[in-house]
C-alpha cells in the first residue's frame, strides 16, 4: 500500500489518480497509483490555503466526478487533516476579568466567563509590581481560604491534559507562604502539602493526564490548617480526539531490578503526573512552540558521564506516520530534529560504551516512560541497531528500521510502566549492540517521565456546590451507620470483660489503635501518688485498655526493649490488629512525669502530619503512664550517626531527613492550629522510619501559645548543647529556640559528633561553637564526617554551612523562621543533585572509564559520653517539685528493631 509524507499534516486532492487509504489519518485520500513509496503531489502552509485548491482544479473534478460527492470528500479530509480543534478547551485566567493571549492559546479571565463556575469562598488578588510581557498572563490568581473549586462542562470522554499553573508574589499576603492540597472529582490527589518556593523566580507549571467523562468535572483547592491556597491559571482540554491516541492503556512493565514481566494495563484508570519531560541533544523548548503547550528542557544536567555523548542536529524533515501513533502531537519537530549520539570519537573510550542519563524519582512508585528516537544521524537506512537500557539490567533492541519505517527521519517511541527502586534513581542508558559489519553508535531523541497516581477514593464535598455527589452521601451515611454498630459490638465486650483479670480478656476482640473505651474503671484518673490534678482537655478517644498493651508487648518482655532512658523503658509491640508501635512505659507508681504525659497526650492528639511521629493512644491505669506511637523502623537520627553499627548515610538521604524534620517543626510553629514550639529539638527526637522518612517526637516538653504571642515566659527546659542561650537568659520562650536547637542539630549531621562531647578540648566541647569556629576560619570541611566528605558538592556543603550559621545566631530575631530554614535545605539538595560529582550508584551496563572512584575512608572516633552526661534534658524551675521530672518522658530513644 503506498505510502504518503504529509507535510504540514494537510493531505492533498488530486482526481486525476486512485483513491487508496492514507496510513497517517486513516481515511480514504487520494494517492498516486505507484505501489513504491510517493509523496503527496501537492503541499499547502495551511488548511486555508489547502480549502483553495477546489477553484484550481474544478473543471478537471467536473469531469471525472460528481461534484456533490467531490464536495463530501473534501469536507472529510478537511474536518481531520486540519489542525487539532479542541471541543471543549478551557485555558483560565484565574483571578482576572481580561483574556490572556499565552503561548498562542488564549485564557480567558474567570470573571467574565459564561463556560466554567468557581466557589464563591474566593477572591481575586492582583500583582502590583509590572511583570515581562512573557509573565504577562501571571499578574493575577485566585486566592482561596477554605476548600474551594473549580467546575469544567466536559464534552467528550476521553484522556485530557490538567494544567495548573502557580506564580506566586505578594500583595496583602505574600503567595509563597500559601500550602494546600489539589485534589479532582475523579477522584485523584494532584498535589499534596503544595507550596511555591521563596526562591522560584518563575512559573510553577504541573502537567497531568486524566481520563475524564462527559459530565461535571471538579479541581479542588484545600487550604492546610492556617494556611490558604491560590492558583494562576488553569488549562483542560481532551488530548483523545488528536488524529493519533496520545496516551495507551497498557505498555510494558518493568520491575524494579530490571524485569520485564507481563503488561501493565489499566494506565487510563490513573492520573500521570510529568516529572521529566527532556529535549536530548536540543536546546529549552518552550510552550510557545509546542502543539500542546508543554515545556521541554535540555538533558545536559542529567549526563552520567557527558564525555560519552555528543548533540546532533538535523534540519530534514521529518517522515511522520510510523503505525499511525506518531505525530507533531507526540513531540515538537524540534525534539526529533536533535539528539545525543556516542561520543566514538573521545579517544579516552572504548568503542563499548554506553550513554546514561540519571533522574531522581519517588522512591518505590510506578512510572510511565516513554522514549522518543528518530534516526537522523545515519546517512542511509540500516547502518546499524542499538540497545536502550532502563535501571541497568533491563534492554530491548532498538532497530530503527522495520517493515513500517524504511526511510530515515522517521520518529517513533516506545512506552513502558517502569517501577521505582527504593532508592530513588532511575536511570536510562543507550549503547552499541556488537554485531559484525555494524557501525558501533546509539542515539536518542528524547524521552518523558510521568508518575502513575492512584486514585485516592474520596471526594471532596464543598458547602453550596451544586454538584450534590449523591453516591458520596450515601456511602457516607452507609457508612456512619456500619461504624455505630461497630462501637456498640465493642462497647458490649468492654463493658461484659470490663472485670475480669487481664489474662482473661478475649484474644478474640481486635481493637482498633484508636479504639473509644469510655468503661474502664480509671478513666481520666490521676495516677496514684502522683498528687495531681485531673488531665484537662486529654483526647479520650486515643485510650486504649491497660490488658491491650499487655497483649501487645508479652506483658513487657524484657526481649522486647528497644529503648531505655531516665522515663523508663521504650518496647516494640504488636497490636491486635496487626500494627506495629512502639510502647513508652514510665517506671510503674513512680508519679513522676505526669505534666510531660499530659502535655504529650494533649500536643499530639490536636496535629497529624507526616513528618510528626503519630500516637496512636495512651494508657493511665492502675498508676500508669503508658504512651504508644507508630513504630519507627530506623530508630532515631543518632543511631545513624556515630555509635551505630546502623548503615552510614549519604549525604543526601542527610538532607532529606533534614528536609523532613523542617517540615515538621515549619507545621507545629505555623500550620497547626495553635503556635506549637517543641522545646527539646535534638537529633535523638528525630525519628526514621523504615524508609528514611524523618518525624519529630517528644512532645513533652512542648509549649502550646498562640500566634498573637511574640514569647512564652516559663521556665527553662531543654538539653545541654542544644538550649538556645537567649531563652536560657531570658526565660523567654520563642520558636526561633526551636530554630537554634535545628541548628546544632544541622551541625550534628554534617561532623557525626555529639552536640557536647566533655573529652574533647575544652573548645570543641561544644559542637556549635566548634563548628562556627571552624567556619569563620574557613576550616569547615576539616570536621566534615570523612564518610560522607567527597559526596558533598562545595555549592551545596556552603549553602547548608550557611543555613547552619543562620541558625545559630545570638538574637532570636536575626534567626530564620523554620519555613525560610526548609526553602533553604531543599535549595541545598537541589544544588547536590545538579552537581557534577555524583555518588557511586551507576548501574552494570556504565563503561568502566565513566565510574566514579570512591576512596576508602574511615569513621573517626567520635569520643561521645553516655547519655546521662550530655543528653540529659535541663528542667531548671522555681518550683523544685517539678524538677525530678528531669528524667521522665524527656526523650523517645527508639533503635533499630531488632
Amino acid at each position: 500500500m503506498p505510502w504518503i509524507q504529509h507535510i504540514d499534516k494537510v493531505c492533498c486532492l488530486n482526481p486525476l489518480v486512485d483513491c487508496k487509504e492514507c496510513h497517517y489519518c486513516r481515511i480514504p485520500t487520494i494517492v498516486g497509483p505507484s505501489a513504491s513509496p510517493t509523496k503527496c503531489k501537492r503541499t499547502y502552509n495551511s488548511f486555508s490555503q489547502f480549502l483553495n485548491f477546489p477553484r484550481i482544479q474544478t473543471k478537471k473534478v467536473l469531469k471525472s466526478s460528481s461534484p456533490l460527492i467531490f464536495l463530501l470528500h473534501l469536507l472529510s479530509v478537511g474536518l481531520t487533516c486540519a489542525a487539532y480543534s479542541l471541543p471543549d478547551k478551557y485555558f483560565i485566567n484565574c483571578g482576572s476579568d481580561t483574556d490572556m493571549n499565552s503561548g498562542n492559546r488564549i485564557f480567558r479571565g474567570d470573571l467574565n466567563s459564561d463556560s466554567i463556575s468557581f466557589s464563591k469562598q474566593s477572591h481575586p488578588v492582583k500583582n502590583g509590581s509590572q511583570l515581562p510581557d512573557t509573565l504577562a498572563l501571571y499578574q493575577t490568581a485566585r486566592v482561596f481560604n477554605q476548600l474551594s473549586y473549580y467546575e469544567f462542562d466536559i464534552r467528550s470522554d476521553g484522556t485530557h491534559l490538567v494544567r495548573l499553573h502557580f506564580f506566586a508574589f505578594s500583595f496583602a499576603i505574600n503567595l509563597y507562604r500559601a500550602v494546600f492540597n489539589v485534589s479532582t472529582s475523579h477522584p485523584f490527589v494532584l498535589l499534596h502539602n503544595f507550596n511555591v518556593q521563596k526562591s522560584s523566580q518563575s512559573p510553577v507549571i504541573k502537567d497531568f493526564f486524566l481520563s475524564i467523562n462527559q459530565g461535571k468535572f471538579c479541581v479542588y483547592f484545600r487550604p492546610q490548617e492556617s494556611s490558604f491556597a491560590f492558583v494562576s491559571a488553569i488549562e483542560v482540554f481532551p488530548v483523545d480526539p488528536l488524529p493519533l491516541s496520545f496516551i495507551p492503556d497498557e505498555a510494558s512493565h518493568v520491575g524494579p531490578i530490571g524485569i520485564k514481566t507481563n503488561d501493565y494495563r489499566g494506565i487510563h484508570s490513573k492520573a500521570l503526573q510529568t516529572i521529566f519531560r527532556i529535549n536530548v541533544g536540543g536546546h529549552m523548548i518552550s510552550q510557545e512552540n509546542d502543539t500542546l503547550g508543554r515545556n521541554w528542557i535540555p538533558d545536559d544536567s542529567y549526563l552520567y558521564n557527558p564525555d560519552t555523548a555528543k548533540p546532533f542536529e538535523s534540519t530534514a524533515n521529518l517522515n511522520y506516520g510510523y503505525r499511525g501513533i506518531v505525530s507533531e502531537y507526540t513531540a515538537p519537530d524540534s525534539v526529533y530534529q536533535t539528539a545525543k549520539q556516542m561520543n566514538i570519537t573521545n579517544s579516552r573510550l572504548s568503542n563499548n560504551f554506553n550513554i546514561t542519563w540519571c533522574f531522581n524519582v519517588s522512591k518505590n512508585a510506578r512510572h510511565f516512560v516513554r522514549v522518543h528516537f528518530c534516526d537522523i544521524v545515519s546517512p542511509s537506512p540500516n547502518v546499524f541497531k542499538f540497545f536502550l537500557y532502563i535501571d541497568g539490567t533491563y534492554s530491548q533492541e532498538i532497530n530503527p528500521y522495520t517493515a513500517d519505517i524504511y526511510q530515515t527521519a522517521t520518529p517513533f517511541y516506545f512506552d513502558f510502566e517502569v517501577d521505582s527502586n527504593d532508592r530513588g534513581i532511575m536511570n536510562i542508558s543507550v549503547g552499541p549492540k556488537a554485531e559484525a559489519g555494524s557501525k558501533p553508535d546509539a542515539y536518542l531523541n528524547g524521552l518523558e517521565i510521568m508518575e502513575i497516581m492512584e486514585k485516592s477514593g474520596t471526594v471532596p464535598v464543598v458547602n453550596g456546590h451544586k454538584n450534590k455527589h449523591v453516591m458520596v452521601v450515601v456511602g457516607s451515611v452507609l457508612g456512619g451507620l456500619l461504624l455505630i454498630c461497630i462501637l456498640a459490638v465493642v462497647l458490649f465486650f468492654v463493658l461484659r470483660y470490663r472485670k475480669q483479670k487481664p489474662d482473661e480478656f478475649p484474644l478474640a476482640l481486635e481493637l482498633s489503635p484508636l479504639h473509644v473505651c469510655k468503661g474502664g474503671s480509671s478513666h481520666g484518673k490521676v495516677p496514684e501518688g502522683t498528687g495531681g490534678s485531673p488531665m484537662p482537655n486529654v483526647d479520650l478517644g486515643l485510650k486504649i485498655p491497660f490488658v491491650e498493651i499487655q497483649f501487645a508487648t508479652h506483658n513487657f518482655d524484657r526481649k522486647l526493649v528497644i529503648g531505655k532512658g531516665g522515663f523508663g523503658n521504650v518496647y516494640k509491640g504488636t497490636l491486635r490488629n496487626g500494627m506495629k508501635v512502639a510502647v513508652k512505659r514510665s517506671e510503674p507508681g513512680s508519679g513522676q512525669g505526669l505534666s510531660e504525659f499530659q502535655t504529650e497526650i494533649i500536643v499530639l492528639s490536636k496535629i497529624r502530619h507526616r513528618h510528626l511521629v503519630s500516637l496512636i493512644g495512651y494508657c493511665d491505669e492502675r498508676s500508669e503512664m503508658i504512651l504508644v506511637y507508630e513504630f519507627m523502623e530506623k530508630g532515631t537520627l543518632r543511631d545513624h550517626l556515630y555509635k551505630s553499627k546502623s548503615p552510614c548515610l549519604s549525604w543526601i538521604q542527610r538532607l532529606e531527613i533534614c528536609i523532613g524534620a523542617a517540615r515538621g517543626l515549619h507545621y507545629l510553629h505555623e500550620g497547626s492550629a495553635g503556635r506549637i514550639i517543641h522545646r527539646d529539638v535534638k537529633s535523638t527526637n528525630i525519628l526514621l522510619d523504615k524508609n528514611h522518612v524523618a518525624k519529630v517526637a517528644d512532645f513533652g516538653l512542648s509549649r502550646l501559645g498562640t500566634r498573637d504571642e511574640n514569647h512564652v515566659s516559663t521556665a527553662v527546659k531543654g538539653t545541654f548543647g542544644y538550649l538556645d542561650p537567649e531563652y536560657f537568659r531570658s526565660q523567654q520562650l520563642t520558636d526561633k529556640s526551636d530554630v537554634f536547637s535545628f541548628g546544632v542539630v544541622l551541625f550534628e549531621v554534617l561532623c557525626a559528633r555529639p552536640a557536647i562531647n566533655a573529652s574533647l578540648p575544652r573548645e570543641q566541647v561544644n559542637l556549635a561553637d566548634w563548628a562556627m569556629l571552624c567556619k569563620n576560619k574557613g576550616h569547615l570541611e576539616e570536621i566534615v564526617d570523612p564518610l560522607i566528605k567527597v559526596q558533598i558538592s562545595p555549592n551545596s556543603l556552603r549553602k547548608f554551612a550557611e543555613i547552619a550559621e543562620k541558625c545559630l545566631r545570638d538574637d532570636g530575631d536575626d534567626r530564620p523562621t523554620m519555613r525560610d530554614v526548609l526553602w533553604d535545605l531543599e535549595y541545598a539538595l537541589q544544588l547536590q543533585q545538579t552537581a557534577r560529582t555524583r555518588e557511586p550508584h551507576e548501574d552494570s551496563i556504565n563503561d568502566a572509564s565513566s565510574a566514579l572512584p570512591f576512596p576508602n575512608v574511615r569513621r573517626f572516633p567520635s569520643y561521645s559520653v553516655s547519655m546521662n552526661e550530655v543528653d540529659m534534658p535541663i528542667l531548671r524551675d522555681q518550683d523544685t517539685s517539678i524538677s525530678s521530672e528531669s528524667k521522665v518522658f524527656s526523650q523517645l530513644g527508639i533503635a533499630d528493631a531488632r
